[in-house]
């Protein structure tokens, strides 16, 4: 039986990932970009080849901007980062980067601290707001079924499988961040409701068959054979959607430039994670449900 042979194995490895993932975030955390932690963003362009990150950093040392951040980008962008600053002191870096290179600015974006404090705080509450209103949308959908499964179960549980999700994506960019000097920004936290909405709805799938089953349940079928059941007849389905998916992401994250790289890995990472967490909310329902009649 699937479940029966498999469902520890799924234990293991999410135990696994979110063990990793919460390291990451305890011990390194976020590398949080303009947006959070306010500052100012240079993007610019080299006429020429594009000089190295030192050859940048050192034309600009004497403006006293702190510690500045170079990115390369396409073929010859780079953007910059480093402390709010003033018009003047704007206009006083092109004109040193020119002194010394031929560039041309494509943007110029600044972002005040207490911004970047209100930006912070709303994408946490949407997070958050995301997660609820997805529990109680579960609870209502599957009210029918509570003389067998309490409704709210599928909603407490698919919160835990999102959860699940967001805690392997983070602890991934915690690791980039630290080890690769790479920043989340608003279009992380774009990723990250594009994951929850498909997470949950690849879930929603999965117990959505569970309740056609229970609502036609025969009465010697065990609740292993019901979840067992239910998951075969959804494998294929996932499976589909889940690798074409995949297999477009994939293909704009190779060739779709570095502006989307870490947006596009995010929802690689995310989408491959929350159609595996389907399976696993599933096999929570069963061992919870198991539990309860155990203790009944």
């Amino acid at each position: 039986m699937f479940i029966v042979h498999r469902r520890k194995f799924f234990y293991l490895l999410s135990g696994i990932l979110v063990a990793a993932g919460i390291t990451g975030l305890v011990l390194w955390g976020l590398k949080f970009g303009i947006e959070f932690k306010g500052g100012t963003s240079l993007e610019l362009q080299f006429n020429d080849s594009r000089a190295s990150s030192q050859d940048i950093t050192g034309s600009l040392k004497d403006l006293n901007l702190g510690e500045i951040t170079v990115q390369p980008i396409a073929d010859k962008n780079v953007i910059l980062r480093f402390k709010e600053v003033d018009e003047t002191t704007h206009q006083n870096i092109l004109t040193a980067l020119n002194a010394k290179f031929s560039v041309e600015e494509i943007k110029f974006e600044t972002v005040g601290p207490v911004i970047s404090k209100e930006l912070k705080k709303n994408a946490i509450i949407s997070v958050i707001l995301a997660e609820l209103f997805m529990i109680a949308y579960l609870a209502w959908a599957f009210r029918k079924t509570s003389f067998v499964i309490k409704s709210y179960k599928y909603g407490v549980l698919a919160a835990t499988s999102l959860f699940h999700d967001l805690i392997i994506v983070t602890g991934l960019f915690a690791f980039l961040g630290y080890f690769f000097n790479v920043e989340v920004g608003l279009t992380f936290v774009a990723a990250l409701l594009t994951i929850l909405g498909y997470s949950v709805n690849d879930t929603i799938v999965v117990y959505d068959r569970v309740r056609e089953n229970i609502l036609r349940i025969k009465e010697k079928e065990t609740l292993d054979e019901l979840m067992d059941k239910s998951l075969k007849q959804t494998l294929r389905r996932s499976l589909y959607t889940t690798l074409t998916t995949l297999l477009t992401l994939i293909a704009v994250l190779i060739f779709g430039g570095e502006t989307l790289r870490y947006f596009m890995l995010a929802l690689t990472i995310g989408i491959a994670s929350g159609a595996y967490s389907s399976f696993l909310a599933a096999f929570l329902l069963l061992d919870w449900e198991k539990r309860a009649r155990q203790t009944a």
